[in-house]
């Protein structure tokens, strides 16, 4: 009689066939159940959870994620789309919302809307067809009514960053711009400036407005009676920045800049210098961002910081807890900026 063939078979994958959630459970010092809520996406404590992921790692056990998919009717994944994927400063908020998403059992999928936009409701059906559970809308841009109105319609889980366009009936996530504006001019008043010109942003970008009317209460508030002509429009790009402080410095008579965000400052900081005067010493210049470059320039960007990784959180929170069923109170979650005092200002 021949032998039979014998087939190898490494401790790895011993474990990982004896190994059952009881097991999990029992090295992570907890119940079945709460394992098993834990594995199916639900909340449980972080420190529970965080000794589940060792005791996991640990037995090398992996939950059979299309069972669970099927017990629980979903994908457990959520959508997230971005309106130009290329742009940097959505990484932030992109951490934020894969850590979170993570944490309670979920991956995170993404979608571009550039080059071919679309808008945002083209991509509801994603949910409407079972291939992602919710949606994240992560855009600058502002959004109209019909897009908002498409999205209530729709009724599915949708939380946006953002412009909410107004729709009461959606969850959203943003940043106080208005505020963070009145705090960075406020500090350029509080050490001496009163003639300080404005950069705007487009029209298109949500953010542009409530940054510009900050400004222009700051300057209100501290009694400085503004003349026409101070306020000088961009498009949020180093170039436009770059021309709209040439128009500045026409002018003439400013000692301070405020500019709708960190691109446009490090535009206005190139032509301040080209101009042949010295940034703070003859103008100071601040943005609004705190952009991965902004600490980097020369001088460093005085600028307001925006929370990203917690908007990136925040989001994903919201966005599961639709899929939960539960209710979100307030529907619009804003947060508040941070000014980040640098070298590109000084008193005068």
């Amino acid at each position: 009689m021949g032998k039979g063939k014998v087939l190898a078979v490494s401790p790895a994958e011993r474990k990982q066939k004896s190994t059952t959630i009881r097991d999990v459970a029992r090295l992570a010092k907890t119940s079945k159940s709460t394992a098993s809520r834990y594995m199916n996406g639900q909340r449980v404590k972080e420190q529970t959870a965080e000794a589940l992921r060792r005791a996991m790692r640990e037995l090398n056990y992996h939950p059979n994620e299309n069972a669970r998919r099927l017990t629980l009717n979903r994908t457990q994944v959520i959508g997230v789309v971005l309106d130009d994927i290329s742009n940097s400063f959505y990484s932030g908020i992109l951490q934020g919302v894969g850590e979170s998403s993570v944490s309670r059992g979920y991956d995170c999928v993404f979608y571009n809307m550039i080059p071919d936009y679309e808008g945002e409701s083209s991509f509801l059906g994603l949910v409407q067809k079972g291939r992602v559970d919710g949606l994240i809308m992560l855009s600058f841009r502002k959004r109209g009514d019909d897009e908002v109105s498409s999205i209530v319609r729709a009724g599915v889980p949708v939380v946006l960053f953002g412009d909410d366009g107004g729709g009461s009936e959606i969850c959203s996530v943003d940043v106080d711009n208005f505020s963070g504006a009145v705090g960075v001019v406020s500090y350029l008043r509080d050490i001496g400036h009163e003639k300080i010109a404005h950069i705007s942003g487009p029209d298109a970008m949500a953010a542009s407005a409530p940054r510009r009317r900050g400004y222009e209460e700051a300057m209100q508030q501290s009694g400085v009676t503004m003349e026409s002509g101070w306020i000088f429009e961009a498009d949020w790009t180093v170039e436009g920045g770059y021309r709209a402080m040439e128009e500045v410095l026409k002018k003439g008579g400013f000692t301070a800049v405020f500019a709708s965000n960190d691109s446009s400052a490090a535009g206005a900081i190139k032509a301040i210098r080209e101009a042949g005067l010295r940034v703070p010493e003859d103008i100071s210049v601040a943005g609004f961002d705190d952009s991965s470059f902004a600490s980097l320039l020369t001088p460093a960007l005085t600028t307001v910081r925006q929370p990203w990784q917690q908007i990136g959180s925040m989001l994903a929170g919201a966005t599961l807890d639709l899929i939960d069923g539960k209710e979100r109170s307030p529907r619009r979650q804003v947060l508040e900026p941070e000014l980040v005092i640098r070298d590109s200002c000084a008193a005068v």
